[in-house]
């Protein structure tokens, strides 16, 4: 077996093996957290919780989130991008992306609060559970770390900081159900998750020979990252609003009943979403470096990228959507009662949203790539307002099942339709339906069973 994997890997470019290792790492990090989110973070909190707690606890992370994308600064890929082009400028890079993330993460933290305050003043619990959640985003400016990872497509150490955070995180969650703790230690459990994170990103950094006494601020740096990034910032921000505005709007329009429900068929629908992000992570210093040196091999590895998104989606979507009221069971059933039951058919329409999530995020790295983070801005925008004006209607009259659809009309909107609006744009929308449509798969696989035929017949 060894002698085997020894002989794949002298076939292969060391480039190609890089990927595909760090694309492996990647996968295994999501595999075991998905894993323990499933038994742990997933089905026993929810059981514990009941739909009202847990609704609760979810309409919270959804509002402490709501301005999440201002506190990352949309930062991710700029940070890759620029350190993969130069590495030389790699401190200064990092030191002004960490100092422009803190100072963002601590002020939407203060508006976050002030903001739930306003809106539900004598909910003091709700209050307290934003408060403690909107914390998480300080935590999180220590991601800089991650993009230079990223950028070194080294991903295997930071799996292990994260696995072992994690680990620990849901340690801490079964002592509460065991100790029968009350909800809001299970805000402070989500906080101290990200802090362990953060700490167990700066020893791998360190471990590795780094030091964080070379990372220095930089006031034109800063303003560089800020100007190519805010584009970003907007999208981020309102790809924010349309996939969690819908968990606020059921809250503060049905209940918190409602919203556990909607919540949990949104938590089986997304777990697979780490595999787009963890291909594309790998793939896209890969994607940068092409551009530069052939526009023919760019373009058939972005073709590729969607081919091989759709398919994944298609591969996750269609099963889920026939077996998913086994899922639900399988997974939230308690006994012979099952208080989630209503989640298997919102997660029926749920599910094909992941198809329009995958090709957005595979769109990404090419709107980076050519400078069109604008677009991105504007097709989020345009998304989000779709999904807020179908929201008002559809959870009203279908509850979660209703912002379920809109939800999925948004991101058809947002990652595929809205390109053919700007001239620049319409290339991928034409790679998109290729890939929705499976023509070059297909295309492979034709001539692949041509050729069998044809030596058959000889």
């Amino acid at each position: 077996m060894f002698h085997k994997l020894t002989t794949f890997k002298e076939k292969i470019s060391p480039g190609l093996w890089k990927i595909a290792s760090n694309t492996v790492w990647l996968m295994l990090e999501r595999i075991f957290q998905m894993g323990l989110s499933l038994l742990i973070g997933f089905r026993w909190v929810a059981l514990y919780l009941k739909p009202e707690q847990y609704g609760l606890l979810n309409y919270s992370i959804a509002f402490a989130g709501i301005l999440g994308p201002i506190a990352k600064m949309g930062l991710d890929s700029i940070v890759v991008r620029d350190i993969t082009r130069d590495a030389t400028c790699k401190e200064e890079t990092l030191g002004s992306a960490f100092g422009i993330k803190l100072v963002a993460s601590i002020f939407t933290s203060i508006i976050t609060i002030i903001l739930v305050s306003y809106l539900q003043p004598k909910d003091y619990l709700t209050i307290a559970l934003v408060g403690i959640l909107t914390l998480q985003s300080i935590f999180q400016a220590s991601d800089v770390i991650d993009f230079w990872f990223q950028s070194e497509v080294r991903s295997k150490y930071i799996v292990w900081a994260r696995n072992i955070a994690f680990l620990l995180s849901n340690m801490i969650k079964i002592i509460l159900i065991l100790i029968k703790a009350p909800l809001i230690y299970f805000a402070w459990g989500l906080l101290a998750e990200s802090a362990l994170i953060a700490l167990g990103m700066a020893i791998v950094y360190r471990w590795q020979g780094n030091s964080f006494r070379g990372w220095r601020f930089n006031w034109s740096r800063a303003q560089k990252l800020v100007l190519d990034s805010w584009p970003l910032i907007l999208s981020g921000l309102v790809i924010t609003i349309y996939m969690r505005i819908d968990q606020i709007m059921i809250g503060q329009m049905i209940g918190d009943r409602e919203v556990g429900i909607y919540s949990a068929a949104v938590k089986i629908s997304e777990m697979w979403y780490f595999v787009p992000i963890a291909i594309l992570s790998s793939v896209f210093p890969s994607i940068v470096k092409a551009r530069e040196k052939s526009r023919e091999i760019y373009y058939e590895r972005t073709q590729q990228m969607f081919d091989l998104m759709v398919l994944l989606s298609y591969s996750v979507a269609i099963p889920i959507a026939f077996f998913a009221r086994n899922i639900v069971d399988l997974i939230l059933k308690s006994n012979e009662s099952n208080a989630y039951a209503a989640s298997a058919d919102i997660l029926i329409i749920h599910i094909w949203t992941g198809l329009f999530v995958s090709i957005g995020v595979a769109r990404g790295s090419w709107l980076i790539a050519e400078g069109l983070m604008t677009f991105t801005a504007v097709s989020s925008a345009i998304g989000a307002a779709v999904n807020l004006i179908l929201n008002l209607y559809f959870i009203k009259v279908y509850g979660g099942l209703g912002a379920a659809f809109a939800t999925l009309i948004a991101q058809f909107v947002a990652s595929y339709a809205a390109h053919l609006l700007y001239p620049p744009t319409r290339i991928i929308f034409v790679m998109q339906t290729r890939a929705i449509f499976l023509i070059d798969p297909i295309r492979i696989l034709l001539k692949k069973l041509t050729k069998k035929a044809d030596r058959n017949e000889k």
